[in-house]
C-alpha cells in the first residue's frame, strides 16, 4: 500500500526537494503541497493523506495551529502529523506533541532518516529521538501549561499492571519488539497492550501515550548529562 504524504512548508525549494525524494520511492507518494498552516489543514481535509510533513514556522497560520486543527478533527483520525523544524527542541514542538503530532525531525535530517520517519509514523508508531524526548520532558512536558495536561495520575487506575508496565517501557523509547523481548511475550501482545492503554487514556497515538506517562508520573525523566543545556 502506498503511503500518501502532504508537504506543508513555506520554502518552495525545500518542498520540491522533499517531493523528488519521496516520489522516488515506490511505497511513498506526495499528494499535495501547502505553503502555510491554513492551506495545510484545507488540503489535509481534501486529500486525507496518511502523513502530513509539517513545518512549525510558517507565515500566517503556523504549523502548530495547523497540527492542532488536524489532530482535533475526528474525520482525520487516520492522518498522522510529522513535525519538521529547524530548532528540534523547543516549546512549540512540545505543544505540537500534546496536540497530537506523532513525532518530529530536524530539517538537517538525512534523506534515509526522513523516508524512514514517514514510514514509522504512517505505521502508527511515534518518532521521538531519546535525546530530544528527554529534553522535551525535562523542560516542558512534566510541567505543562494550564490546560495542557493530557491526563491526571488517577486516570491510570483503569490500566492493568501489565498495561502500565508496557506503557513505561514505551515512554523510555523502546519499540514493541524490544519490549516483547524484555517481557518474554510476542510483539503482537505488546501492541495490544499499547492500544488498550491508548484507548483507556484517550491518547491519539503512541506519542501522546509517552506524554501521559511522564505527566502522570508513571515514567520519570532521567537526569541530563553533566554540562548539557537545552
Amino acid at each position: 500500500m502506498t503511503i500518501r504524504v502532504l508537504l506543508a512548508d513555506d520554502q518552495a525549494l525545500l518542498r520540491a526537494t522533499f517531493r523528488i525524494l519521496i516520489d522516488s520511492c515506490d511505497d511513498l507518494e506526495v499528494v499535495g503541497e501547502a505553503t502555510d498552516g491554513a492551506e495545510a489543514v484545507e488540503l489535509t481535509r481534501r486529500h486525507r493523506p496518511d502523513v502530513v510533513l509539517m513545518d512549525i514556522r510558517m507565515p500566517g497560520t503556523d504549523g502548530l495551529a495547523a497540527t492542532s486543527a488536524v489532530c482535533a478533527d475526528p474525520d482525520l483520525s487516520d492522518t498522522r502529523v510529522l513535525i519538521l523544524t529547524t530548532f528540534e527542541i523547543d516549546e512549540y514542538v512540545a505543544a505540537a506533541l500534546r496536540s497530537g503530532a506523532s513525532g518530529f525531525l530536524g530539517k538537517d535530517v538525512t534523506a534515509d532518516a526522513l523516508l524512514d520517519g514517514i514510514r514509522v509514523v504512517a505505521s502508527g508508531e511515534s518518532l521521538l529521538s531519546p535525546l530530544a524526548t528527554r529534553a522535551l520532558i525535562t523542560r516542558f512536558l512534566t510541567s505543562p501549561a494550564e490546560g495542557a495536561r493530557l491526563a491526571a495520575p488517577d486516570d491510570l487506575s483503569g490500566l492493568t499492571a501489565r498495561e502500565r508496565e508496557v506503557m513505561a517501557w514505551v515512554a523510555e523509547g523502546h519499540s514493541n519488539d524490544e519490549i516483547a523481548e524484555k517481557l518474554f511475550v510476542s510483539p503482537l501482545t505488546v501492541r495490544t497492550h499499547v492500544h488498550r492503554a491508548m484507548t483507556k487514556l484517550g491518547a491519539r497515538d503512541r506519542a501522546q501515550l509517552v506524554v501521559i506517562a511522564y505527566q502522570t508520573g508513571l515514567a520519570q525523566a532521567p537526569p541530563l548529562p553533566p554540562g548539557a543545556t537545552f
